[in-house]
């Protein structure tokens, strides 16, 4: 079966609402705190070794970075805004290291762009499986909910723990969620190493974008 993420690449990096591509089309956002393994999660969706930077300094990503996975050759360049595709990395939070001015910055633009960001389709929540639910993973889940958007979490790192742990974790995850938000946040293991979870991933991904 044929992979339409796998022809991601990058169009941009937005550090101002300005700088963002036209609001049109659909896009699936990507959050998760440094170190969750968000940049592998991607890299595995589409295929590729090093679409999204995989670094061993975490919270490397600073901007919003959108890839581009419109068909057709030229991407978006060569279609109608409204036909237009999109994965976005969102910053990553956690050990990142950053000035509290530029936090509050991300804040903003984060709350600007979940709240009227009308291309938006769908919100992926990458936690490591050995330490889900941190605040931060709650806050993003919070935006989509309050925006109507479905929501995914994706439990990275699953190979690191045995198969009963694993299961025993992500019962515990959807419980949780359930709890808090109902039926809009779905769950599911994921290993971009072991590649365990990578096809129900994309196919959620790909229903979004309707790809």
């Amino acid at each position: 079966m044929s992979n339409p993420l796998a022809r991601a690449r990058y169009l941009l990096a937005a550090h101002t609402p300005r700088q963002l591509p036209p609001d049109g089309g659909f896009e699936v956002a990507f959050a998760g705190r440094s170190n969750a393994g968000k940049s592998s999660a991607l890299n595995a969706l589409c295929q590729q070794n090093a679409l999204a930077r995989v670094s061993k300094t975490p919270g490397r990503t600073q901007q919003l970075v959108f890839f581009d996975v419109t068909a057709g050759s030229g991407g978006a360049a060569e279609v109608a805004p409204e036909d237009a595709r999109y994965l976005v990395d969102l910053p990553g939070y956690g050990y990142a290291k950053v000035p509290q001015d530029l936090q509050a910055h991300w804040q903003a633009f984060l709350d600007g762009y979940f709240g009227s960001r009308m291309a938006l389709r769908g919100l992926v929540v990458v936690m490591d499986i050995r330490h889900p639910l941190k605040d931060y993973d709650r806050q993003m889940l919070g935006y989509a909910v309050q925006r109507g958007l479905p929501a995914h979490a994706l439990l990275t790192k699953a190979d690191k723990l045995g198969r009963g742990a694993a299961g025993n974790t992500l019962q515990a995850v959807r419980r949780e969620l359930s709890n808090a938000f109902g039926d809009t946040v779905s769950v599911q293991t994921f290993s971009g190493e072991s590649k365990q979870g990578v096809e129900q991933a994309r196919e959620v991904v790909g229903r979004w974008l309707q790809l």
